[in-house]
């Protein structure tokens, strides 16, 4: 994989994968939580450079879906849509707690980002949608999380 353990962090975060048409992704975490943070940052990542930005804007998620593969649709999907309508790029993702419930499952998180300046963001590619191909949510013999995202572009 990705990376070793460190500070209680998966150092390799995500990783591109080739995919004929659209972006394709995994990222890695030592729990469900960091995953999908990871996977957030990800998607960002395919559309702009987000190394160098400072978080001033930031929302509150909570999300319940009915099994785990579409929480993490649900979760990128609601950052897309929040992308878009309030114009902010995300980099900075806080989950509190991904937890099982009677419908399903639910995720409560954080995402920061700095509101979008075409005089300064350069985007890469646009994003249009999280898809449901080759979707996965997968915890190793090790206890670490991987999750495998294709965004249509």
């Amino acid at each position: 994989m990705a990376g070793e353990k460190s500070e209680g962090k998966y150092d390799g975060k995500y990783e591109f994968l080739y995919h004929i048409a659209d972006a394709k992704f995994r990222a890695f975490g030592l729990t469900l939580e960091e995953a999908f943070e990871n996977a957030a940052l990800a998607l960002f990542n395919v559309m702009i450079d987000t190394s160098n930005l400072k978080a001033s804007e930031e929302r509150n998620i909570e999300l319940t879906s009915p099994d785990i593969k579409m929480l993490l649709v649900d979760w990128l999907s609601e950052l897309l849509y929040l992308f878009e309508v309030d114009e902010i790029i995300f980099f900075e993702f806080r989950i509190e707690k991904i937890e099982k419930t009677g419908e399903g499952f639910s995720l409560k998180g954080i995402a920061s980002g700095v509101p979008i300046d075409l005089s300064n963001h350069k985007f890469d590619t646009q994003v249009k949608a999280v898809t449901l191909h080759e979707l996965e949510v997968e915890q190793d013999e090790t206890g670490r999380f991987r999750v495998q995202v294709v965004v249509d572009t």
